[in-house]
């Protein structure tokens, strides 16, 4: 049995212009919202979610990215109403949030 149920890594890595990166669309904005409803909504610690920063994922050119392991799923997202339902369907409920999904 792993630690954490779900442990969710937001890609925070920065580049020089012109350069695309995930810093560039308010991931650690997005990471901090992220763990702080995860904490609110009593999901996060051993057993649960765990919401982490990570560098770069290799994917920025794709747009700001999110993978949840162990499930091996990528995300990415536009803003806080994205988060939310990553949260809530993914993590919560265990449904996969496809329109958001990274091929």
């Amino acid at each position: 049995m792993s630690y954490f149920q779900r442990h969710v890594f937001f890609c925070l890595n920065e580049r020089a212009p012109p350069d695309a990166c995930c810093a560039n669309h308010k991931s650690a904005q997005m990471h901090a919202y992220a763990k702080d409803r995860v904490k609110k909504l009593g999901i996060s610690g051993a057993g649960k979610i765990r919401i982490n920063k990570a560098g770069c994922l290799d994917r920025c050119d794709e747009g700001p990215c999110v993978v949840v392991y162990p499930d091996a799923v990528w995300y990415t997202y536009a803003d806080r109403h994205d988060i939310d339902e990553i949260i809530d369907s993914h993590l919560v409920g265990g449904k996969l949030v496809t329109r958001l999904l990274l091929p």
